[in-house]
């Protein structure tokens, strides 16, 4: 009997050496032993022998024995480490667009526009992406194409932190015409969409946004039989789609 005792005594110590502990972001935690983990899942095994897989974005630390080797306690960071590392690193926010516009007074026409800015994407443990940048939007109307480099900084959040969430956005800054004809003024761009969070570092989003570009173009009027050329106030609307890409 005194046997039977002991090594269930044994067992347990065995067991509760190499235990892990979930800690998910809902505050739950999750005990028993890690059988696989990348940057996407990780997979538990309880003391039942039941296994469990949960999104790495919704496990917020894994808790290793004090007793564990070296290799497992390398092995068994936890997520909250991982996005600290990362928030050190720059990330990129890579944005394409293509859209209707119209030129207020109006005149109606097509958009497309690229937008690259550099940032953090990790605020405080949030998938939050604060940077600046700079982009290109064309805009095609009446036969001409009136170009602009908007230099913006820009705010991009998740309402929720998981690995699907709604998601909005929001730039400002200022328009350089490309061209002689027209002078450039504020831009600003506000967005609302989804994303999908690949792994701590990348995410996709897809978004519908609404654009303003100020400008002031040079218009040719005709008073009394003469034609005169005015430097007149223009405003770009764009509403649309568009794809983002952070790595």
């Amino acid at each position: 009997m005194r046997k039977v005792v002991l090594l269930i005594v044994l067992c347990a110590a065995v067991l509760c050496a190499h235990a892990e502990t979930l800690i998910l972001r809902t505050g739950a935690r999750v005990q028993g032993t890690i059988v696989f983990q990348n940057e996407e899942v990780v997979i538990i095994r309880d003391y039942n022998g039941q296994r469990f897989q949960y999104p790495r974005v919704d496990v917020a630390q894994i808790l290793s024995d004090a007793t564990a080797d070296e290799e497992a306690n390398a092995e068994h960071v936890s997520l909250e480490e991982t996005e600290q590392n990362t928030s050190k690193k720059a990330s990129i926010l890579l944005e394409l667009s293509c859209a209707p516009a119209i030129m207020v007074p109006f005149s109606t026409g097509g958009n497309a526009g690229v937008d690259f800015l550099a940032g953090t994407h990790h605020i405080k443990d949030k998938h939050i992406f604060i940077g600046a940048g700079i982009g290109y939007h064309g805009y095609f109307m009446d036969g001409y194409t009136y170009n602009f480099l908007p230099i913006e900084a820009k705010i991009s959040a998740p309402f929720i932190e998981a690995k699907h969430a709604p998601l909005f956005g929001f730039a400002i800054g200022y328009g350089i015409a490309l061209s002689k004809d027209y002078i450039g003024g504020i831009y600003t761009d506000l967005d609302f969409g989804y994303r999908y969070q690949i792994n701590p570092k990348s995410a996709l989003a897809v978004l519908v946004f609404a654009s303003f570009q100020q400008a002031r173009l040079n218009v040719n009027e005709t008073i009394d039989g003469s034609t005169y050329t005015n430097r007149t106030g223009r405003n770009f609307v764009t509403p649309g789609i568009k794809f983002a890409l952070y790595f």
